[in-house]
């Protein structure tokens, strides 16, 4: 078999991964075959499991790349800025999420599924962008709020993290949803993915004075 360089696999990754994301726009995670991936691109479904083993990599892989872009976003907010307030922050993070829908939208329903059933080096590469993600929130956090703690730095990361994998059912509600919520009594105020991740960062964020170290914070944390 002959070699193929380095640039070319990437290229026909990522080709699988947007034909992937392009699927993904109308169908759900259960509905999508890797036939039916392979038929949105050059590729026969044969040639795909070269790259990858299962449908569950396909979307881990997707994942990947969704952490990628909002960690450049991060990065982007973090360089470009010299300060900002929460209340700019709480609006900025908003915005980032709200245009990483997929991302959540796997967290909050095939995340489970895609890390049980794909090779131990994909995960592993998947791993690299999470913790890649974790420094950073930590970095935005420690230039824009120099007088939080290391201790507050990672109690805001431990709410932030999990909290995100609620957001997408939160915020995208179908009329079924709405109708048995009106049936049951239950009061329920509908938000975009900006209005509650600022909602939450400025709740987070503006309870304490952030100019101080919380007493008794240590100088080391790790999530």
């Amino acid at each position: 078999m002959p070699k193929v360089s380095e640039s070319f696999t990437e290229a026909r990754r990522q080709e699988i991964l947007s034909a992937c994301e392009r699927l993904y726009e109308t169908k759900d995670f259960k509905d999508i075959t890797v036939k039916d991936i392979a038929e949105k691109t050059s590729m026969s479904r044969a040639s795909i499991y070269n790259y990858f083993q299962t449908k569950e990599e396909i979307f881990l892989g997707l994942l990947k790349r969704e952490y990628d872009e909002w960690i450049a976003g991060l990065d982007a907010l973090r360089v470009e800025n010299d300060r900002l307030s929460v209340d700019r922050f709480a609006d900025a993070m908003g915005r980032l999420l709200a245009e990483r829908w997929r991302l959540l939208k796997i967290l909050s329903m095939n995340h489970y599924d895609m890390e049980s059933n794909s090779r131990p080096e994909m995960l592993a590469c998947f791993k690299v962008s999470y913790g890649r993600s974790l420094v950073a929130v930590r970095e935005c956090l420690e230039k824009f709020f120099p007088g939080m703690s290391a201790a507050d730095v990672e109690d805001f990361l431990y709410a932030f993290f999990p909290f995100m994998f609620g957001i997408y059912p939160y915020t995208f509600v179908n009329e079924r949803q709405k109708v048995a919520m009106k049936a049951a009594g239950v009061s329920y105020v509908f938000m975009t993915i900006s209005e509650i991740v600022s909602r939450f960062v400025r709740t987070v964020l503006g309870g304490g004075d952030l100019k101080a170290p919380r007493k008794g914070a240590g100088k080391d944390g790790c999530i």
